[in-house]
């Protein structure tokens, strides 16, 4: 017998893919094959090969690094011989390059090289870009918080990341819907005091909070905003391991309704809209997912037990409440 908890998730789901195709959906005809992203091989440094014959032949002598005039370089294998180090050339490994997903080089650095506070596209980021966590994707500046859902300021989100989110949240690829922030006990209780990913809704959502504030800025503004699609959400859209940038969204429509819980506390949504002109989102199966509805386009809205509102950004400042 279905509960009238699935019941009302259902008709949530419904309503919410409605709203998307309302939207227009810039939808290829041809979607790629999602593939899983390709290990990089680290380099192993080959070791000098020494001739036994000739180290036993030739006297060795201290060496002495050569100078940029090309003096005679002093070695073992060189005694005598005058090398011109002028000649050689800087070597540096390129980045790894895939049609669907492209690891790219960890930044170990601990050093962003460009601010990830701010709208649109980050130089030398390509679309369709894997980290195999959110760290690497944070030093890229693609989505600075390496826990939070949202990054914002006060002109509106600079980008967001799909990790799992609520069960009623529905992912087209080039729309989805997404549940704003707040409303949840997230230090816990006595009883369950690590419960901070799992907090049932406790009251109402605003746009008083600021990371709801700053996505419905974004839906006045227009701005573009970037998206990151994680392991854990469950759609044919997402990676099945690392997290992958995913392009530029604007936030179409922003509204407040009761949320699936059972207090029926208000919940802030907006749907997201997908610009176009951007390379094809590669899709993936999902096998036994038994939550799984579809709608009208044969697309999927799948629930997945993660939390996506324990948003949280350094630096973010409140802004006026439009």
């Amino acid at each position: 017998m279905v509960s009238e908890y699935e019941k009302e998730k259902a008709r949530n789901i419904e309503r919410n893919a409605a709203i998307l195709r309302s939207l227009g959906l810039h939808k290829p005809l041809f979607e790629p094959l999602y593939q899983r992203p390709k290990e990089t091989k680290s380099i192993k440094k080959r070791k000098a090969s020494i001739d036994i014959e000739e180290s036993n032949s030739v006297a060795k002598v201290a060496r002495v690094e050569p100078s940029v005039s090309g003096r005679v370089r002093r070695s073992t294998r060189t005694s005598g011989q005058k090398v011109d180090y002028t000649a050689e050339q800087q070597r540096s490994a390129p980045l790894p390059i895939m049609e669907e997903a492209k690891p790219r080089r960890a930044n170990t650095s601990q050093v962003r090289r460009y601010d990830p506070k701010k709208f649109g596209a980050i130089p030398d980021v390509e679309i369709g870009s894997w980290w195999a966590t959110r760290m690497e994707c944070s030093r890229d500046a693609i989505h600075a918080p390496t826990v939070a859902g949202i990054s914002g300021g006060p002109e509106g989100a600079y980008s967001v990341a799909l990790s799992g989110g609520y069960e009623d949240d529905v992912d087209l690829g080039y729309a989805f819907t997404y549940t704003g922030s707040g409303g949840r006990a997230l230090k816990g209780t006595k009883a369950a005091p690590k419960n901070l990913r799992t907090a049932p809704q406790s009251s109402d959502q605003t746009f008083d909070n600021p990371f709801n504030r700053a996505l419905k800025r974004s839906c006045e503004t227009g701005k573009p905003i970037r998206v990151v699609r994680g392991f854990k959400l469950q759609s044919k859209y997402a990676p099945s391991e690392g997290y992958r940038y995913d392009g530029l969204y604007k936030v179409e429509k922003a509204w407040i309704e009761e949320g699936l819980n059972s207090g029926k506390f208000l919940v802030c949504k907006f749907a997201f809209k997908r610009l176009p002109d951007q390379p094809p989102l590669p899709v993936r199966a999902i096998e036994g997912d038994e939550e799984t509805q579809a709608t009208d386009d044969n697309e999927r809205a799948v629930i997945d037990d993660s939390e996506a509102d324990d948003y949280e950004e350094i630096g973010t400042t409140d802004k006026n409440d439009s």
